[in-house]
């Protein structure tokens, strides 16, 4: 007996939690529902009525606690226990005999294998932890070695087992063998939940989700797990580690027993003994996939043998025992009804096709972007046409033809407006560019798009002001530029459509809270032309504050390594109009950080300044990105190709072709003791931080 509940109420819960998750295998795992979803439900609010009445029942792994806590403020991050890396592609058979050939070479014309064929899911990769049979954490790819923690939202998707067991004759269970193992798998969002959320969606006037994939996506980094519930996410698992590595000696033998103990697992998955039967099942597979319940965009082929796998190993970004087949884009035949043009941030016009509706892999296609000018000539297309349209990557659609056979007449070619189709002012095309550009600094559409910039993730990161909230504060005057943002009230706020007291809240905490990001997070958030983060970054770390970068002339800028002319003309060009010296002027006194922390906080000597390093493989001791920091603080240039200027080629665990490469340049290769010993030596030599003792004032124009 617990805490005094009595023995009969014990026995109740068990079965009932028994009985849930039993129901819940046979409808989301096996598809294959033995009641109707009133008796489940009646069973759920039973056990939910139990847990209310005698709280010392509600336990971690109980059918009720899917869903439950507050929204979180931010993910916490977590280091794979084995790199969850990304699949190379190859587009035809010939390149499938080619990776076949590679896979005979690096295990020897004597070893005998197989193929396990997968669908390619169109979703996104998850990692789950149990321990003691219980789901304990979920963690997203991330780069790869760290991913971001999602446990509250993956445990809302039925089909992931919160307690894992064995059923056994007569309804007997059976834990794991291991007390921590890994489940991997791709989340995704049925076909049938995006069609029902995209009807939601347009009733209640909002934009609708562009595909299933990004739709999930964007479900999982949801911080509410009752979104994400509402939703209605799946997952196919297809990997099964333990301490790192799979616990048999084939793929085959994971995906038997992640099915025995409950997870689902894709039943599509066939073995193949030779090229011939993998080229049969995927042409089958891309022939019927318009017909499966979920979005499939190829084949994955996997070495079986799991001691196979790991002869062939790794490179720094992909494993060398699987490729990835993509199907054919989809193509269709629809009529453009119209061009439209668009405007950006930067004042760029692009023309768009005004489609007549089609579906294309799944998702209903209206519009597709025609890139600029000469893109429309080079394709001869005209409104009325009838064009062949396909989705680049199955995600984002374009036209690639025109059928000229069905043109009516003689319709006149579309030429682009001389003045913008927002604020009607004159429109200009810059000698060698192919986009047109509205002139005007106080064009609508170029304050929505700088808006939208300013507040994205890896600007300023202003969660909750997405493009309906823009369009509201510019449309009714209540933000002219991104600095207005900082003067905007609980009580204009709350005056808007679906912006209640709690939301006015949370967004007004969030525009508060980016006063604290870093200075080049500013500096890439104010959208200056051909700078992105990593310039920002750069120009950041060398000038220290916007004072000093606003003063810079062209040749300062241009003597900086990475800025080239192209950048420095485009940076000078911003600091010197009115407007934008007004506007940093504006932000400076509003509280934003215009000067870098490095600026207070230095090291006295910067020993690997003019060096540049490159890293392939893994590190054992240091994540990808640590190591990039760590070069950058002494002021090394961490880059990704192997060239003349490269000083160091960082070689890991696995290196890629960049090794051969950097010997064939004669480039010095440290290995990654070698290169900690040289790291210290550096740091050593650089000293500690100390405190800068005249700090940057404040931007002052």
């Amino acid at each position: 007996m617990e805490t005094g509940i009595p023995a009969q109420i014990l026995e109740e819960a068990d079965f009932l939690r028994k009985e849930i998750r039993r129901h819940e295998y046979l409808y989301y795992v096996c598809d294959a529902p033995e009641i109707s979803d009133r008796e489940f439900d009646r069973l759920m609010e039973r056990l939910k009525r139990l847990e209310e009445e005698n709280p010392a029942l509600v336990r971690p792994d109980s059918p009720t606690q899917r869903v439950g806590g507050e929204p979180r403020a931010e993910f916490e991050t977590f280091r794979h226990s084995a790199p969850l890396l990304s699949l190379d592609n190859c587009y035809s058979f010939q390149e499938v005999a080619e990776f076949d050939e590679r896979v005979r070479k690096g295990l020897g014309p004597e070893t005998e294998y197989s193929y396990l064929l997968e669908l390619k899911i169109d979703g996104l990769s998850i990692a789950l932890h149990y321990e003691k049979g219980q789901l304990v954490q979920a963690v997203t790819r991330g780069d790869g070695f760290q991913g971001e923690v999602v446990t509250a939202n993956v445990r809302t998707i039925r089909s992931v087992p919160l307690q894992v067991a064995r059923r056994g004759p007569e309804d007997s269970f059976s834990p794991p063998e291991w007390e921590r193992f890994e489940v991997r798998g791709e989340i995704f969002m049925p076909r049938k939940e995006f069609a029902r959320l995209n009807r939601e969606r347009e009733m209640e006037g909002e934009s609708l989700f562009a595909n299933p994939r990004n739709s999930a996506a964007g479900t999982l980094r949801t911080l509410n797990p009752k979104v994400v519930a509402h939703r209605g996410l799946d997952m196919f698992c297809y990997g099964l580690l333990v301490d790192g590595r799979p616990p048999f000696e084939t793929q085959i033998q994971c995906m038997d027993w992640l099915h025995a103990f409950g997870f689902k697992i894709n039943r599509e998955s066939t073995l193949c003994r030779t090229l011939a039967d993998v080229q049969a099942k995927a042409e089958e597979w891309e022939a019927a996939r318009a017909d499966l319940p979920y979005e499939v965009d190829g084949a994955v082929l996997k070495v079986n043998q799991v001691r196979l796998q790991e002869r062939l190993g790794s490179t720094s970004k992909f494993p060398r025992w699987a490729i990835a087949l993509k199907f054919q884009a989809h193509q269709v035949t629809t009529r453009l009804q119209d061009i439209s043009v668009q405007v950006g941030r930067t004042g760029a016009l692009t023309p768009v096709a005004e489609l007549e509706p089609v579906r294309v892999c799944g998702t209903t296609v209206s519009r597709a972007t025609l890139h600029n000018q000469d893109e429309i000539r080079r394709l001869d297309v005209r409104p009325g046409d009838f064009v062949v349209v396909e989705k680049g990557g199955d995600v984002i659609p374009k036209i690639v033809s025109v059928d000229l056979s069905l043109r009516e007449g003689n319709p006149p070619e579309f030429a682009m407006p001389l003045f913008c189709p927002v604020c009607r002012s004159a429109v200009f095309r810059p000698e060698g560019e192919v986009v047109s550009r509205c002139v005007s600094q106080e064009c609508p559409a170029r304050i929505k798009g700088n808006l939208f910039h300013f507040a994205s993730r890896r600007a300023m990161n202003v969660d909750g002001l997405g493009d309906a909230l823009i369009d509201q504060l510019v449309d009714q005057g209540l933000v002219g530029d991104i600095g207005d943002l900082y003067l905007l009230s609980r009580e204009k706020l709350i005056g808007l459509e679906r912006m209640g007291p709690k939301s006015a809240d949370n967004l007004l905490a969030e525009i508060e809270a980016s006063k604290k990001s870093d200075f080049s997070r500013l500096l890439y958030g104010l959208g200056i032309r051909f700078v992105g983060e990593r310039v920002a970054k750069v120009l950041a770390e060398h000038f220290g504050s916007m004072d000093r970068l606003s003063a810079a002339s062209p040749g300062e800028l241009e003597a900086i390594p990475e800025i080239g002319p192209r950048i420095a003309d485009s940076v000078h060009f911003f600091f010197r109009q009115p407007q934008n010296q007004d506007l940093l002027v504006k932000l400076g006194q509003l509280g934003l950080r215009m000067e870098s922390e490095c600026s207070v906080r230095r090291l006295p000597r910067l020993p690997w300044k003019g060096l540049t390093f490159v890293l392939t493989g893994t590190l054992e001791s240091l994540a990808r990105e640590e190591a990039h920091a760590a070069i950058e603080s002494l002021g090394g240039k961490a880059s990704s190709a192997v060239s003349k200027k490269t000083s160091y080629l960082v070689a890991g665990k696995d290196p890629g072709s960049k090794l051969t490469k950097a010997r064939q340049m004669g480039v010095t290769v440290l290995e990654e003791e070698p290169f900690l010993a040289l790291l210290a030596e550096a740091r050593a030599v650089a000293g500690p931080e100390e405190t800068d003792p005249s700090p940057i004032p404040p931007y002052r124009g």
